[in-house]
């Protein structure tokens, strides 16, 4: 009897922990490894430590060269690192490739290197049979110094959980790009372009949030919501330090136009990939600080919750009403393709 094959998204957690401890090697250099929520891996060279990224770029179809870079770079941010260098395995499929679409592509690509300081130094480019759109894998390599790196497994209970420019921001920006004739039937053209232009502005970039957040108290650790949105997000800073977590549903952020989106096609905001938001974790001393020097940066962001003892607490409360936290394996974003 063959085993059930899996949705579309994230490989499921306990499976992914399964083979990630049953194929584990790592020599003593490697100071953060393959595991559940860790955003890149760290590895000691000399005084510095080299963190290394690899994420695709598979639900957006336009500006995927921006979309690549942001989404690795955010990783290494999450780290305590800067990012540096930058590695594309492009993708393309056939019959529907031209020479302008790949240069939109790598054009894409050279903007986002040149806005972040990374270079593009290698990678890969292909025309592949079966497939229905442009698909880019990133690999992102940065560096940081041994002081200077972040691990979720150092989180502690008690510790409090800061989220920082609002979630769904991506989700938001691929629902417009996707739908966006469907839309443009139901609201002005204002609307749909603001919509569309979520990967600029607010931006799915959280490199400057990590810096000013790191600027204005000690940080215990950072982790960006990517697939399966912030709950699923939520349930990797927990497995990763082995803690539980209790999550105010009413104090995280989300943007109006993100809400609408996502009421209107039926996705879940806590489901949806949002690359853009950041998930901070802190000595509960360190809150208030953080967030009066997030307010002074005009930098949206709200204190949602706390990490406690227990493992298998994952709760979310809203009012008088607490419920498990869902964890989303398969991105709501995912309905928009079926």
């Amino acid at each position: 009897m063959s085993a059930k094959p899996f949705c579309a998204g994230k490989l499921p957690a306990d499976e992914l922990a399964r083979l990630l401890h049953k194929y584990r090697f790592a020599d003593a250099r490697v100071l953060a490894g393959p595991a559940i929520g860790m955003d890149a891996a760290a590895i000691r060279f000399d005084k510095r430590i080299l963190l290394a990224k690899t994420d695709p770029i598979t639900f957006a179809s336009d500006e995927i060269g921006w979309y690549v870079l942001h989404v690795n770079a955010n990783d290494i941010a999450c780290m305590g690192g800067v990012p540096k260098w930058f590695l594309a395995t492009l993708l393309l499929p056939e019959n529907t490739t031209d020479a302008d679409r790949v240069e939109r592509i790598f054009a894409d690509m050279a903007a986002a290197c040149k806005q972040m300081g990374v270079s593009l130094v290698g990678g890969h480019t292909e025309i592949t049979p079966g497939l229905d759109r442009p698909i880019v894998v990133g690999a992102m390599l940065g560096e940081t110094s041994q002081d200077g790196l972040l691990n979720l497994a150092d989180c502690q209970p008690n510790d409090r959980i800061i989220l920082a420019s609002g979630i769904g921001i991506e989700a938001t920006s691929i629902i417009a790009r996707e739908k966006e004739a469907e839309l443009a039937d139901m609201y002005d053209d204002e609307f749909v372009k603001r919509c569309k232009n979520f990967i600029h502005q607010p931006g799915i970039s959280v490199l400057r949030v990590a810096r000013e957040a790191r600027r204005a108290v000690p940080v215990r650790a950072m982790h960006d919501p990517t697939e399966g949105g912030v709950a699923t997000a939520l349930h990797e800073v927990a497995d990763a330090c082995g803690c539980g977590l209790v999550i105010d549903e009413e104090a995280i952020p989300v943007l109006p136009e993100s809400k609408l989106l996502c009421d209107q096609y039926n996705l879940d905001v806590l489901g949806v990939i949002s690359s853009g938001a950041l998930l901070i974790i802190v000595d509960e001393q360190h809150k208030h600080n953080l967030l009066k020097h997030f307010h002074e940066q005009k930098i949206l962001a709200a204190d949602i919750g706390y990490l406690t003892r227990n493992p298998g607490e994952r709760l979310l409360r809203k009012e008088d009403y607490t419920r498990p936290l869902p964890r989303f394996d398969q991105d709501e974003i995912v309905k928009l393709f079926k």
